[in-house]
């Protein structure tokens, strides 16, 4: 694609990373096959050929975003399946982070809008505030219906109906502290225990810790650790995005510096793609660019880092499993395989879904910013996994699971608990009944 930025403006860093990922496009379409805004809505402009226009005729022109580039990158779902097909290399999440930090700064959204972006980014990444407000909410839940009748308020309707009948009990998987390895030492790493999957899921990490700790591995919580950032990220608010991975960066370089690591493992693939990302975000930090960059390094995926330590194949159980790879696992951080095999030594019977690179509409805030488009995506997703007549759902992240949750009556878990149920942990709860 052609550019004509002048040089004034590629003297701004980031104007000029966004040029170069411009002039990789060659307009071929490809990308639009595999969007699900475009699936969905057939608009040229809700394809991510059509955002690059918009992005590029705003930035190059130097003026602020208007209502129409605003609708059409809202409805992005940063799901990435574009990278994953586009033959050109565009780096597509890169392009479309600049461009919501350009939103964020030029455009003054409507107050109902500025209201509820102000509430996610105060309240989901806090653990203490959202167990608090998931005790409102289900107290609240009776007046979703009247809510979404009311324009100004439908969205917090939508979040009631979202919220689950209460908050998990508070774990002790994240209280800091090691967790010492339960046999011979063979590996030290590091756990994100994440904001809103303590509050929403916390056996997700429970099970993670009495796993490694079975297979050797001293785990670490490490004190200070919190919302890697991902959240706030994707509305724009990089400074707020920023300071959340400076601390994160600081706490695990004292755990580097302390005994090593040979992991950052992360249970939610959405703070996994963010963290991976940590390098490039912070790379015109004087301070904290290498840190960052070690970091970045050292971060990996649950069922990345176990694919490591080469568990030893199960007898078969008579378990079906239709495996959803979140779009932050296949398409954020290329890893496909390493969840199904993994599942498959365990002795279950892996199915994949049609459509598995559609989005479940799940993406971070997006189904409570965006309900009708993720509603139309979740029931897609649903119909196709319910096709395989699988007897649970895995994945890999915690949006996925309660945006999927709420549209089947099959159990859905994390691939983790499977595998701790599978070498000798407990049996997760939901499928007493299998065997």
């Amino acid at each position: 694609m052609q550019t004509t930025f002048t040089a004034a403006q590629l003297a701004d860093p980031h104007v000029a990373e966004s040029e170069a990922i411009l002039r990789k496009c060659v307009h071929c379409g490809f990308c639009t096959a595999t969007c699900p805004t475009y699936v969905t809505l057939g608009n040229e402009l809700d394809s991510p050929r059509g955002r690059i226009y918009l992005i590029k005729d705003m930035l190059e022109n130097g003026r602020a975003a208007d209502e129409e580039v605003v609708t059409h990158i809202d409805r992005c779902l940063s799901c990435l399946a574009c990278t994953t097909t586009c033959p050109s290399g565009v780096d597509y999440m890169h392009l479309i982070d600049h461009a919501r930090i350009h939103i964020e700064e030029t455009y003054r959204r409507p107050l109902k809008d500025r209201l509820v972006r102000a509430v996610l980014a105060a309240v989901l990444p806090y653990p203490s505030r959202f167990r608090l407000a998931m005790r409102a909410a289900r107290l609240g839940k009776p007046l979703a219906g009247a809510l979404k009748r009311i324009p100004f308020l439908k969205t917090f309707g939508v979040m009631l109906d979202l919220a689950p009948p209460s908050a998990a009990p508070a774990s002790d998987s994240t209280r800091p502290g090691k967790r010492p390895a339960k046999t011979e030492k063979r590996g030290r790493v590091a756990l994100l225990t994440g904001c809103a999957q303590p509050v929403l899921k916390p056996g997700i990490n429970e099970a993670t810790i009495r796993l490694l700790t079975r297979l050797g591995i001293e785990v670490e919580v490490s004190a200070g650790e919190g919302c890697c950032g991902a959240l706030v990220h994707h509305m724009g608010r990089e400074e707020q995005a920023l300071v959340s991975a400076r601390r994160n960066v600081d706490v695990w370089t004292r755990a580097i510096d302390d005994g090593g690591l040979d992991a950052i493992v992360i249970t939610a693939s959405g703070c996994g793609t963010t963290i991976k990302d940590y390098g490039h975000m912070l790379r015109l930090d004087p301070l904290y660019a290498e840190k960052a960059a070690r970091v970045s390094a050292l971060a990996k995926d649950v069922t990345e880092y176990l694919a490591t330590l080469d568990l030893p194949r199960l007898e078969p159980k008579r378990v079906s499993v239709a495996y959803h790879s979140a779009c932050s696992m296949q398409h954020g951080q290329k890893i496909t395989m390493a969840p199904k095999l993994l599942l498959k030594a365990a002795g279950f019977t892996v199915r994949d879904p049609a459509e598995g690179h559609l989005c479940c509409g799940s993406a971070g805030t997006y189904n409570i910013l965006q309900p009708e488009i993720s509603a139309t995506l979740k029931a897609r997703k649903v119909k196709n996994i319910e096709a395989t007549k699988a007897d649970i759902i895995a994945t890999g992240n915690i949006g996925c699971i309660t945006q999927i949750a709420t549209g089947t009556a099959i159990p859905i878990l994390h691939t983790v608990e499977l595998l701790d149920w599978a070498y000798g942990g407990e049996k997760p709860e939901g499928i007493s009944a299998l065997s």
